[in-house]
């Protein structure tokens, strides 16, 4: 134990050298560019280390494939590929799923890989307690066996179509760890180091790797609260790499700079404006419509990202495979969204609170919401709220009216198929799609089904989807293999090369 706590007291150091941008780093780095600590910046600290705990998007930004992986991976383009996975069978009737497990994987304390940790993980995620948003995506499991420490099979109550893709999601944590929340044994090719609060989270790589080893030597993940302290932190060194940048007005600076690179990527994260459906006066579609119409998104999206960014009219960004443009369904029209208020009671408007979450861009958007609202004269109340109290307030007690959030997932759109998810929207027309297409034997027929059922929450504005995050990566020219479109938030660090 003193060896390892030694070690990584060592690959700290190296890391605050790195960050400082010492002469001695560098010159060892173009020796040896696998000895690099790579230094990433970023926003999204996350709340804990475990991703059925709430531990954010953040916890999946530095644990996902970093250090813990899965049977299958979502790759930075959108692929599923095999990964703890060897082999797979589907039976005939789509029931039955038999993976066989690659041989001589061990977790970082040392533990050989076993389809019982598949089990155990799997379990963690649907269990009652479970805060996993994948958890209503595996309740059609009906039972897990494991005939050998090789093999587990999955018994499915329906056929699903996108089960392997939402295996992508599971990560295999060893079944016998304990308390995921501060500590974490995963099989990937980095090990967690140490989790600075509010500062820094290290990760060291794993001698001990099954597949391919990572090509630097570990990473530190530092956490910034606004845009321009993470600039700065880029500009003077202090990190390689930013994983989605904040302030767009802060790009020139990098991109007519021959030490940086600009990489404008296809991300999958929303930002929305979510209506508790369940509650008056949201539950009224009108109403919903009325709100939505009397916000000018484009105006919106301008103001805070300058060129970059995209409208987007409904949950469905164009990677996914049932994307439509749907910008046109409840554009922006003022003088509509006043007669939809005064159709549906409100001639003279309402007033609401709007829970906001303390970080960029939120603030500003709910100023911006709140100005244009007016004009058709409802008054929002903005009441801003931590990360942590969002999550216990909007997400887990549905203790609100509207709410701003973003949503990174892609294929994210079938949470509308389910009544519970927090924002309470419920048609049986479109849960009766989503079921539909998740039992279909093609993905034609699967898409056409989402096609219709996104159609139809669109036009209900079940949420107002007020523009598609840009996924601006800036890097120092000096680095090389970051993921760019980083999709649900991944950030897969162990390919990157520093010369």
């Amino acid at each position: 134990m003193k060896r390892l706590l030694s070690t990584l007291t060592v690959l700290a150091l190296a890391g605050i050298l790195a960050a400082c941008g010492s002469d001695e780093d560098s010159s060892s780095s173009a020796a040896d560019s696998s000895s690099a600590v790579i230094q990433v910046g970023s926003v999204y600290e996350p709340q804990n280390l475990d991703n059925t705990a709430g531990g954010g998007q953040g916890v999946t930004e530095a644990l996902n494939g970093n250090v813990y992986e899965g049977l299958y991976k979502l790759t930075d383009t959108g692929a599923v590929e095999p990964l703890l996975a060897k082999d797979q069978k589907v039976s005939d009737d789509g029931l039955t799923y038999t993976f066989t497990l690659q041989p001589n994987v061990k977790f970082h304390s040392g533990k050989a890989l076993t389809s019982a940790d598949v089990k155990a993980s799997v379990e963690r995620v649907t269990a009652e307690n479970s805060k996993s948003a994948r958890k209503s995506n595996l309740a059609v499991i009906k039972t897990i066996a494991t005939p050998d420490d090789a093999t587990v099979v999955f018994t499915l109550s329906s056929r699903s179509i996108s089960f392997v893709y939402n295996l992508s999601y599971i990560w295999i944590s060893n079944a016998a760890a304990t308390d995921l929340t501060t500590t974490a044994d995963g099989t990937g090719p980095y090990k967690f180091g140490e989790w600075k609060r509010g500062s820094t989270l290290s990760l060291t790589r794993f001698d001990g790797y099954w597949g391919t080893a990572a090509k630097n030597a570990g990473v530190v993940f530092h956490y910034f609260t606004d845009a321009t302290a993470l600039n700065n932190a880029l500009l003077t060194n202090a990190v390689d790499v930013v994983t989605s940048e904040q302030s767009p007005d802060a790009l020139a600076q990098f991109s007519g700079n021959a030490g940086y690179q600009v990489n404008d990527g296809k991300g999958t994260t929303k930002l929305l404006l979510a209506f508790n459906d369940k509650v008056a006066p949201f539950d009224k579609v009108a109403v919903r419509q009325a709100v939505s119409q009397a916000i000018d998104d484009k105006k919106l999206l301008t103001s805070i990202w300058g060129e970059y960014g995209t409208e987007i009219g409904s949950m469905v960004p164009p990677t996914d495979p049932w994307y439509e443009d749907l910008t046109s369904v409840n554009a922006y029209n003022v003088e509509n969204a006043k007669k939809l208020l005064a159709d549906a009671g409100f001639p003279n408007g309402f007033t609401f609170s709007l829970d906001t979450p303390s970080y960029d861009p939120h603030p500003t958007a709910a100023t911006f919401i709140k100005s244009e609202l007016a004009k058709v004269g409802i008054t929002v109340n903005i009441n801003t709220i931590t990360a942590d109290e969002w999550y216990t307030k909007v997400y887990q007690k549905r203790d609100f009216a509207a709410t701003l959030q973003e949503h990174v997932n892609d294929r994210d759109v079938v949470w509308y198929g389910n009544p519970d998810f927090y924002w309470g929207y419920h048609n049986t027309q479109v849960t009766d799609l989503v079921n539909k297409a998740e039992q279909a034997t093609t993905t034609d027929e699967q898409t056409a089904l989402l096609k219709q059922a996104n159609k139809i929450i669109a036009e209900e504005a079940a949420s107002d989807w007020l523009y598609l995050y840009p996924q601006i990566v800036v890097a120092s020219s000096k680095l090389t293999g970051y993921p760019v479109n980083g999709l649900n938030a991944q950030f897969f660090a162990y390919g990157i090369v520093k010369s």
